[in-house]
């Protein structure tokens, strides 16, 4: 059986990873070949955020001393980790598809030299209102990850871009596309 690929979707807060993913699940969440990974995050669940486990700081320590994670970071001062289940999904020729970090995607093309990055990309304009409505950062919070996202430099290696400044189903088809097409032949059981 083949391995399975990993998609690593990245992009500024705001740019609507989140909406996208959850878009893609919805329409793939009959496909067994396609399986999207939980992040473990050190930040309470919100009712329209990420559906995301969240752990406390003393709970994250003790899943990365036992070698939970496949891959961890730190970021806006929160601790982000992806378990290590979806090595067991890839060995099964799963299609994994997370939520990544930009400064981390260097290190997890180290782990996973074959993983393909998505990045989602947002006009100044729509990333600065939907920071606005979405009511976790301050003005001056805004105004930082908006510069943040501006100064960010496209990486390096396999990149997939996504536009998504209009509405949610036409970069929403975009990313369920790529993660179709791209999907093994052969069903798996897991």
């Amino acid at each position: 059986m083949a391995e399975g690929k990993l998609f690593y979707v990245i992009g500024p807060s705001g740019s609507g990873k989140d909406s996208l993913m959850r878009y893609a699940r919805e329409r793939l969440a009959s496909d067994p070949r396609v399986v999207f990974a939980h992040r473990y995050i050190t930040r309470p669940v919100e009712l329209h955020g990420e559906n995301h486990v969240a752990l406390t700081e003393a709970e994250f320590d003790a899943r990365q001393a036992a070698g939970l994670f496949a891959m961890h970071w730190s970021s806006h001062g929160l601790r982000y980790g992806i378990g290590q289940e979806i090595n067991f999904w890839l060995a099964k020729g799963c299609n994994v598809v997370m939520n990544g970090s930009r400064e981390y995607l260097a290190e997890a093309r180290r782990r996973y030299p074959a993983l393909t990055a998505i990045l989602v990309t947002v006009s100044p304009e729509i990333l600065a209102a939907r920071l606005r409505a979405r009511g976790r950062e301050t003005e001056d919070q805004i105004s930082e990850r908006i510069v943040r996202a501006r100064q960010f430099m496209r990486p390096e290696g396999r990149l997939e871009i996504i536009e998504n400044d209009d509405e949610l189903h036409v970069a929403g088809d975009r990313l369920v596309q790529l993660l179709s097409v791209t999907s093994t032949s052969e069903p798996v059981s897991v």
